[in-house]
């Protein structure tokens, strides 16, 4: 996989959750802050978003809203300030409206595992507006038309059309983000030939026994380059990334599966179930059978210890 595609895939839990709502005349409601990331489409007419500790927002038909760290927000009719904000009703007493409305949104969540966080995921803003213009991309603008599509739950296979559209428009909202800013950590990396030939290597095999002599000469640079550069642009040496991810992806994998260790040690590069938990209990403070069990996979096997 990707970088952009592993860094969205280690914190993904479940399945995202949406309502659609239709509003008309004066209304303001409030999205309390949540652990996960939150997004709007404006399916018709226009309204404003106001995100904690911010400005307001103003959004048009087509318009698309990531707030990748769950931040609170107001969604209103019109330009709200703190005091009519304050007042705003909470969005669950609003949630059951799915008629028509002037306004309609499609509101949602993804559930996110923020203990391990991929750094490029780290550096979104708190809010990531997507204006319906000529310039925005066109799978971007392709996934919001098939979601208006779906939204009606009517078609054949629309259960499971509509979760798989969702989880692809936060791959286009995040790859969008990433083409337009103008500066950031995680832009100037994957703008780099050298640092993101390095990392497609690493995160398309993690368990290979790579070194800096072989990621060098898969990234075409001597090792010294390969090391300034990395090291200059993702913020730690090459291996030193390698091994945070590798552990990363043993996290989730505990997380998200009853594999037993000896099999998430193969898949991310060490060569016993013991070298995984050592390395695993230096980095997050708990062998690796806690760590499943406190993240709801609570299995027990002998070599999860």
């Amino acid at each position: 996989m990707d970088v952009v595609s592993d860094a969205i895939a280690s914190v993904r839990t479940g399945r995202p959750h949406s309502d659609r709502l239709g509003v008309s005349g004066s209304w303001c409601t409030r999205i309390a802050a949540y652990d996960g990331a939150g997004f709007h489409v404006v399916l018709a007419g226009s309204c404003w978003l106001l995100p904690e500790g911010g400005t307001g927002i103003p959004l048009g038909p087509g318009d698309v809203v990531l707030l990748p760290h769950g931040a609170g927000h107001v969604l209103a009719d019109g330009p709200v300030d703190a005091a009519t904000a304050a007042r705003a009703v909470p969005f669950e007493e609003v949630r059951p409206r799915h008629t028509a409305g002037d306004v309609e949104l499609l509101c949602g969540k993804y559930r996110l595992d923020r203990s391990r966080t991929h750094p490029l995921l780290a550096e979104l803003p708190q809010v990531v507006h997507l204006a319906n213009r000529a310039d925005r991309p066109s799978e971007l603008r392709g996934a919001v038309d098939l979601l208006a599509h779906e939204l009606d739950g009517r078609g054949p296979g629309s259960s499971l059309a509509l979760p798989s559209l969702l989880d692809l428009l936060l791959v286009y909202m995040v790859r969008a983000w990433l083409a337009r800013a103008a500066t950031g950590t995680w832009p100037a990396v994957l703008g780099d030939p050298v640092a993101t030939a390095a990392l497609r290597a690493l995160h398309a095999d993690p368990a290979a026994p790579w070194s800096n002599d072989s990621l060098a000469a898969r990234a075409g640079v001597s090792r010294a380059t390969l090391a300034r550069r990395f090291t200059a642009l993702v913020g730690r040496p090459p291996m030193a990334y390698l091994t945070w991810w590798r552990l990363t992806l043993a996290a989730a994998r505990l997380r998200d599966t009853d594999a037993p260790l000896a099999a998430v040690a193969r898949e991310t590069g060490y060569g016993s179930p013991y070298a995984l938990s050592h390395a695993f209990s230096r980095e997050f403070g708990t062998t690796p059978g806690r760590y499943r069990a406190a993240t709801g996979q609570d299995l027990t096997r002998p070599d999860l210890t």
